[in-house]
């Protein structure tokens, strides 16, 4: 048996694991952990939304209105309050007596149990302050998909009372280790339903999810060396991708979903090339004598940002995809890693160490302002939900690797607590599902 740290081009905050001499195994069975959530902070200005428990939504074995508010309140867009009322959909809400209680708007809704098992759940909208009807929906769903329709009545919730689309119908992937055993999962963006895509006796590092969302490139250690492979979520079908001479690492797809970007040490040092979704010959796109790694490419996909130690130790920089010079980006802090980008394009995301800490930090592309909205000190692998608004890293606290949201100025965060298991690795993926 081989044993040894994980090769990687800076040193992450800690061992990650060994590498050992097994396969990975493909099952798809429902994960062992849940998670709950834990959520502090004080947003600048929250809409006060009452949501009102479902109409017999015990017989769903959900508490629908309570998923409903937890999404709510996650956004940091929203203060949600339980409303103890008798109503549904079909009632009459008075605004005078909500609006006297502090509340914008009211949520109620109701949930029915079909003859083939299925459920008929519904909800309305109403904006108090206007005396108005915003919003109402109604959806027949299996009971396994209840959750994921309470996500959705959040995000519809979220669209309707402040125009930006929310992210709770989307899902996360990330790497979960339970001794010596790994395992990359996929879960709502509650942390909530996690499904095991792969499962494996070695190390899975670098999710990334394709844009629509359907397949997952990562790397493997099964082989005893770093492999990229892509795997449909779906079927769990999978495929390498990259396993050239050397290290094979940092999968980034492009926009378009055409291409992946990963790192090679095929030709020496680790390089970035560009590799066709089905496989073929990689074009490479850095020619330096350094180490560029950690690829994610700009929204518009003319670009792309990487890590990489040109300047003496590891920055951020930019650089076209049709030739040229790369451009460093960040100057604040003399270690920086990680990146990722907001969907808009406006807002980079990435860890910078200061002094022992590792850090979460936010930087505005345009101004070049930069911000820390955590308080932790062991901050990895920061990942943008798709609206922009909030980002998903890990972190170390308790003893324990945890997996965190914020909101990108750090005034609403979350925590998801597992079972006792360490979770790495985190990447939001796309909307649509």
């Amino acid at each position: 048996m081989i044993t040894g740290s994980i090769p990687d081009m800076w040193p992450r905050r800690r061992f990650i694991g060994s590498l050992g001499a097994a396969s990975a195994a493909l099952a798809c069975p429902p994960a062992v952990a849940q998670f709950r959530v834990e959520i502090s902070g004080v947003g600048a200005r929250q809409i006060p939304v009452a949501v009102v428990n479902f109409r017999d939504e015990s017989v769903t074995g959900l508490a629908v209105a309570g998923v409903v508010r937890a999404d709510l309140q996650r956004s940091g867009l929203f203060r949600a309050v339980e409303g103890r009322e008798a109503l549904d959909e079909r009632s009459t809400v008075v605004s005078a007596e909500w609006r006297a209680r502090g509340v914008d708007a009211v949520v109620a809704g109701s949930a029915t149990r079909l003859a083939d098992g299925r459920f008929d759940l519904r909800f309305k909208l109403w904006d108090v302050v206007k005396g108005e009807e915003l919003s109402g929906q109604s959806a027949v769903v299996p009971a396994a998909d209840l959750r994921l329709a309470a996500h959705r009545i959040a995000d519809e919730i979220q669209l309707a009372l402040t125009g930006e689309r929310g992210v709770n119908a989307t899902r996360i992937a990330y790497v979960l280790r339970e001794g010596r055993r790994y395992s990359l999962r996929v879960a709502d963006a509650d942390g909530e339903g996690g499904q095991v895509a792969v499962a494996s006796p070695e190390a899975l590092i670098s999710p990334a999810w394709s844009p629509d969302g359907k397949q997952l490139a990562y790397v493997s250690f099964e082989t005893q060396k770093a492999v990229v492979w892509v795997q449909d979520v779906a079927s769990g079908q999978r495929r390498r991708l990259a396993d050239f001479r050397g290290s094979n690492s940092a999968p980034a797809w492009s926009p378009d979903g055409r291409e992946i970007a990963v790192a090679l040490s095929r030709d020496g040092g680790t390089q970035l090339f560009l590799i066709p979704r089905d496989g073929g010959s990689p074009r490479r796109l850095t020619s330096s004598g350094s180490i560029d790694t950690e690829p994610v490419f700009a929204p518009d996909g003319r670009s792309i940002y990487f890590t990489s130690d040109r300047g003496g130790a590891p920055q951020i920089y930019r650089q076209a995809l049709a030739g040229g010079s790369a451009e460093r980006v960040t100057f604040s802090g003399g270690h920086n890693i990680s990146p990722s980008i907001s969907a808009d394009g406006r807002t980079l995301a990435y860890v910078t160490r200061q002094g022992g800490d590792f850090r979460l930090a936010v930087q505005d592309l345009e101004t070049g302002a930069v911000q820390l909205p955590t308080d932790t000190r062991d901050d990895e692998r920061p990942s943008f939900a798709p609206n922009g608004r909030l980002i998903v890293y890990a972190t170390r606290q308790g003893g324990r690797d945890v997996l965190m949201t914020t909101t990108a100025d750090g005034r609403i965060k979350t925590r998801l607590l597992s079972t006792g298991a360490d979770m790495r690795e985190p990447a939001w993926g796309p909307f649509g599902r």
